[in-house]
Formats: structure tokens, sequence, C-alpha cells
């Protein structure tokens, strides 16, 4: 038994049966609730399933097979030889999570696939049934004719019922970080919208008609589609190809340079392919389908395993108030060795000192620094590598000083990695790397890979880099150092297996409101649906100033309120939460600070109490280890009013509730940073009505209280 992994309940059934079917054609089926899987071998071998909902179809006949060694067709001639199924029902504690323990409950069926003729290989398909979908993945067992082989195709089909509505980005093969389209399957475009990666569009979006997963659908009727991957190892990623004509989607896996797919060796399989489905959009944002998909943890003793807060030495060099680069105005430097801070470099001994003060006197965790090591002179856009060493600090950055100062302060350091997309150096180097974050007291480490990879040819969605991501947790692990990685492959839920991996980047996040035009209100009541189905995003929230906060760019701004920045520390889930902005940013806005400082990273319980993608979302989240609950709700464009019935609090309690709202002028546009602060005395039978502005959003904490610390409250009405 794991020591943070526990099994607290476990049911299993388990009956096996054996057919050599002389039939033409084979069905089986499985169910459970309201989701039924239906598998068939029809006439020439070929295996089709669907999959229906409360009785009604949502996936028609749908192929599975592959292409192998260029030409050896792996998706007909075929034969059930055997079948087997059976019932999990077990419950298991994660190290960290949005809930103290998940529920892994499904129905499982294994049909074992023989072709009839040459070149006579084998293929097992495994289909789990759960309560919120199914999910079904391939397995090559060891034979005669095939041990090595390429995967030069997946023939996997998911053929809807009709045009639905979807939330997309392209399918790029080096880039996540793409604005949302809302738009009917049947005009997808992806050559309509600007490209985001290094190289030209035929290299990174071949197919126009290409989609990322997790992919979100609603249909005419009002049913939620959510069709992504678990568990994606020693694999290349899935995108889906709309096939516009036939209203259905076809697995279209990320190429290396010579077309290829996967390598693999048998015995092998796949990752999980998942479809997630729902009348109700809370039931979508409340799956643990793909973390049940995912292994137990590899690793055993996780307890220096710390979800935490952390500020930075960051938003400064996003905004251009300073630089990564040393050699950008460098410090001058006196004949007798002493340096005068006199450059935009922000990675300094005496600026990482300013942000370990703010850090220590607000109770906030760690603190991140960007910029420390040589290298950045030439890093960005140049296709050469070895930029980075990951050891040499810039000559104004004391990395010995630091340690000590940041001990004293009680703070732990982050330490950060830009690899500029050289990933064939930092795998050599990683070692080194880490054992210098090990010798310098750093638990925690940011990882980059901007730009094109090197080695040249791979991709960041390739089976290549996806090895590379797994080996790079699993190294952190080795040395005890958690990791964030950014520009890597969305998540699949690997968190589970390597709890180490707090976040990932892997979509347009924040800081794009920095650099660029910034992303519309829409875009974070879209995420929970698609990015973070995988995984915890680290999206950098916590952004007080709104306007004239960029150097070279003062007509951007934030489009948000900053009620709605308190909020997504709640609807943008990460156990290692950044509270972004600059120190001096939060003087004027202290009363609304004292948010962030309450607010957890770790939770006992969520509740999803509304939700529309691309519309609403609130969420209600229970402190680990404690009584405090916390809520957020925002919106899109359009102001709305959230209901927030709090029947999830104690009976028997009296809490107080400090709710940090829009202010009734607020908007996100013209008056961003208005927001009231309100105090209530609640119990499980009030509702509150978080009124949000245009683009804007609430934040509650509610807290548990008794004798003097109601006195003087007003009850909720």
């Amino acid at each position: 038994m794991r020591l943070k992994e526990s099994l607290l309940c476990f049911f299993i059934t388990s009956i096996c049966f054996s057919t050599a079917l002389s039939q033409q054609s084979a069905e089986t089926a499985i169910s459970l609730n309201t989701i039924k899987l239906r598998l068939k071998v029809d006439q020439d071998g070929r295996p089709f399933y669907s999959v229906y909902y409360k009785g009604k179809t949502v996936i028609q006949p749908s192929r599975l097979g592959f292409i192998i060694d260029s030409s050896i067709r792996l998706d007909s001639n075929f034969q059930v030889m055997k079948t087997d199924s059976m019932t999990i029902d077990e419950t298991w504690k994660p190290v960290w999570g949005e809930v103290s323990q998940i529920r892994n409950h499904y129905k499982q069926l294994a049909v074992y696939l023989q072709q009839k003729s040459a070149p006579n290989l084998s293929l097992a398909l495994l289909f789990r049934v759960f309560e919120d979908g199914i999910a079904f993945r391939y397995e090559f067992s060891v034979q005669p004719k095939l041990k090595y082989f390429i995967v030069s195709n997946e023939e996997t089909e998911f053929n809807l019922t009709g045009d639905h509505k979807a939330f997309w980005i392209p399918g790029d093969f080096d880039s996540n970080e793409y604005l949302y389209t809302t738009s009917k399957l049947s005009e997808v475009d992806a050559w309509k919208l600007p490209m985001l990666s290094f190289g030209n569009k035929a290299e990174n979006i071949p197919d126009q008609n290409a989609v990322q997963t997790p992919l979100m659908m609603k249909t005419a009727e009002g049913l939620y589609i959510n069709i992504h991957e678990a568990a994606l190892v020693n694999y290349t990623s899935m995108q889906l190809h709309v096939n516009k004509a036939k209203h259905g989607l076809i697995a279209s896996l990320v190429p290396d340079t010579y077309g290829n797919k996967a390598y693999l060796h048998a015995p092998a399989k796949t990752p999980w392919r998942t479809i997630i489905i729902s009348d109700k959009a809370t039931d979508i944002l409340a799956s643990k389908m793909i973390l049940n998909l995912n292994e137990p943890s590899a690793i055993q003793n996780t307890s220096w395993i710390k979800p935490m807060k952390f500020v930075g030495v960051w938003w400064e060099m996003q905004t251009g108030i300073s630089s990564w680069n040393y050699t950008d105005n460098p410090d001058i430097v006196t004949r007798d060795g002493k340096m005068i801070p006199n450059g935009r470099h922000g990675a300094n001994t005496t600026n990482v000192k300013r942000y370990i003060d703010f850090a220590a006197k607000n109770g906030i965790k760690g603190v991140l620094v960007e910029g420390w090591n040589t290298g950045w002179e030439s890093w960005f856009g140049n296709w050469y590598g070895q930029h980075f060493d990951f050891v040499t600090p810039y000559p104004d950055f004391d990395i010995s000083e630091i340690e000590k100062y940041s001990k004293q302060r009680g703070v732990q350091m982050i330490m950060h990695n830009e690899t500029s997309a050289d990933a064939g150096t930092y795998y050599k180097q990683m070692d080194t790397a880490f054992k210098v974050m090990n010798k310098y007291g750093y638990n925690s480490v940011k990882t980059g890979y901007v730009g094109r990879i090197i080695p040249r040819g791979e991709h960041h969605d390739g089976q290549w880099m996806i090895n590379h991501y797994v080996a790079s947790a699993q190294k952190a692990a080795d040395h005890k150092v958690m990791i964030d990685m950014h520009e890597p492959v969305r998540p699949t839920g690997l968190h589970r297996t390597w709890p180490n991996f707090l976040a990932s980047e892997a979509s347009r996040g924040n800081e794009w409101n920095a650099f660029s035009e910034g992303s519309p209100p829409e875009h974070e009541v879209i995420l929970p649906f698609t990015r973070l189905m995988g995984g915890p995003m680290d999206y950098t929230p916590g952004i007080f100033k709104m306007k004239n906060y960029a150097k070279d760019a003062p007509q951007r701004q934030m489009h948000t309120t900053l009620a709605k920045q308190l909020a997504l520390y709640i609807t943008i889930y990460s156990p290692l939460q950044m509270v972004a902005d600059l120190p001096e940013n939060y003087e004027p806005h202290i009363d609304a600070f004292q948010f962030i400082k309450d607010v957890a990273v770790d939770w006992d319980d969520t509740k999803v109490i509304e939700a529309e993608p691309g519309d609403y979302i609130t969420l209600a989240r229970k402190e680990k280890g404690a009584g405090n609950w916390f809520i957020g709700a925002i919106t899109d464009e359009n102001s709305r009013v959230a209901s927030v019935p709090l029947a999830f609090l104690d009976k028997e309690k009296k809490y107080i509730a400090t709710i940090y709202a829009d202010e009734d002028n607020a908007d996100w546009k013209s008056n961003p940073e208005a927001y009231k602060i309100d105090k209530f005395v609640v119990d499980g039978k009030s509702v509150l009505k978080l009124k949000l502005a245009n683009g804007g959003g609430a934040a509650v904490s509610i807290m548990p209280a008794t004798g003097e610390q109601l006195k003087g409250v007003k009850a909720y009405k």
C-alpha cells in the first residue's frame, strides 16, 4: 500500500470467456448507469464501437485500428479470439488535488483480435465504461511478426450525431497558446488564424481542419461532450481531423520529421482515448475519469511534495520594466570589484531580496527568479542551442547569498531552467541542474521550451518530447524537486503518477496580456472545459494593476476586473499558484490582497455550483485540513448574477463570509479596478447572490466563526 495513495475500498468481479468465432460478425456491449458502449466486428473483420447516453446515440459506429510500418493494416481482417470483462469500484487518495479522495468505478471489456490471414497479427482493444463516459486504448502483445514497429497512422474515429458547437484551437504541432474559437465543427478552419509557432504554416499546421484536444462540444439538444486522452506516455499526442461532410473526427497524430507517428517495441500500449459525456456542464468539470486512467503514484515517499503560492521576478520582464538579459545595460563595476545596479537586469541580488521580503511579510512560501543564469543574450529565435548551462549565475546574482537570505526569512526559492527548446542539451544536463538545486536549497523548478525543438525535426507534441517531459518529472523526483513545465504538450493526468509534476502552462496564460492585445473575458470560462481537463495550469493570476503596466505599450490592459483576478485562484486550478503582479502594485489594494493571502492551494472538496462553457463558472472549494471554504465566480464579457447555495457548509455552524465583488460600476474595459468588500454571517441555508460585472468576477472566503467573532457582523439576506 502506497504511503500517500491508500486503497480505501476495493471491489472487483471478473467474468472471462473465450470464443473462437466462426460467424460472419460479432457484437458485444457493456454499460454503467446512463453510459453504454457497443463493439461490433463486421463481416470484413473491421472493429467498430459506438457510445450511448441515456439510450441516445452519442458516437455513431466508428472505426478502430492502425497502419504500421507504412503499409501493414491493423484495422480489418480480424476475428474475435477472446473477451474478458470485469467491474472495478475503488477509492484512492491523491497526494494533492481538488478533492481528498477519488472514486474509480468502471466496467472493463477487453477484446482480443486476431487476423484471419497474413500477416496474422493480433491486437487487443481495452474499453472502460465509467458513470460519466468511456475510454479505450490499444495494446500490442509480443508476436513473432511484431517486435519493433512504426505507427504510420491511427485509424480511430469519433463519428458524431451532428454538426456540434465546438470550442477549439488549431492543430499546431508546437504551440497551444491560441485563443479559442467557438463555432460549429463544419466551420473549423485553422488557416484563418494567425500562426504562433516557429516556422511556416505548412510545417506546423498542415491540416487546416485539425484541432487540438481536449475538444469541448455541445449538441443542439444540450448534451456536453469532451474528447481528450489520458496517460500519454511513450507515444505521440493526438489531434483531431474534422471530417465536415460526415460530422466525424479522426485521430491525427503529431509526426516527426520523417512523417512517422510513433516508434514502439512490443509489448506496447497507446494512451487512453477519452470521451466524457453529460447533459450537465457541471458534470464535465467534476469528472475525474482522466485521473483514474493514469497509474498510481510512482513516488513512494511523497512527504516532500508541498503545494504553495509564490511570487517572482517575472512580470516585470513580461511588461518591459526589466530584462532577463544581464548585458542589457549591465551594472557598473567599480575598480574595487563592487557592482552598482545600473541596468535593466531584473534578477539581481538586491531586487530578489525585495521579493523575498514581500513573500515573508505576506506568508507566501515561494519566490521564483527568472533570468538568474547566463545565456539570455541570444536565446530567443536562434536555432542553435546550448545557450544555457543551468549552473552559471550572472555577476549580479549571488546565489549563495540568496540561499542564506531566503532561509533566514523562511522563504523557499524556485529555480528557473529555460532551455530555449534545446531539450537534447537539457536532458544531458538534468542531473547537473538538479544537483545545483539541491545544493542551494531549491525544491522546485519551472522549465521552459520556447522555440523550435532541438534536436531539429522534433515537435513539442511529438513522441520524442513526450518522453522528455516524463523523463524530466522522473529525474526531478529522483532529486526531490517539484516541477512546473512551460511550453509542453497539454497534460493528460500524469500528475497522478508523478505528483511532483505540480503544474504546466500548455495554453494561453495571463502573460499574453503583457506582450499582446491579450485574451477576451471568455477565455477564462473556456479553459476549465478544455485545457484544464487534463491537469493543473500555471495561469499566473493575481494582476492588480489593470492599465498602464506595459512599459512600451501603454494602450494595453487586462481583460478582467480586479475581482475576477481573485476568483481565478479558485476557477483556474493549480496547486502551484503565482501571485503574479509586482509587489508595489498590491499596496493600493491591500484589502483585496487579503484574499490572496488567505486562499488555499490544496483542497479536501470541490463543488461545481454552476457552469456553461464560454459563459460562466462558479466553484466552491474546501481547504485541505481546515473548515474554510473559498468561492470563485467568473463570467465572460456579459454581466450576470451568480447564485450560490451554501448547502455544503456544516449545518450546525456559523461562518463569516468575506465577499470580494465587482463594484456596481465596474467594467473590464472602463473601470476594471473597482471592487467592494463586505462581510456577512452565513450558514448552510444562505444563498449568495454575486453580481458579476462585464468581464468580471467575485471571490468569497467563508470561515467558521463563534462568539466574539460574530459580533457586529450582519447576517446575509
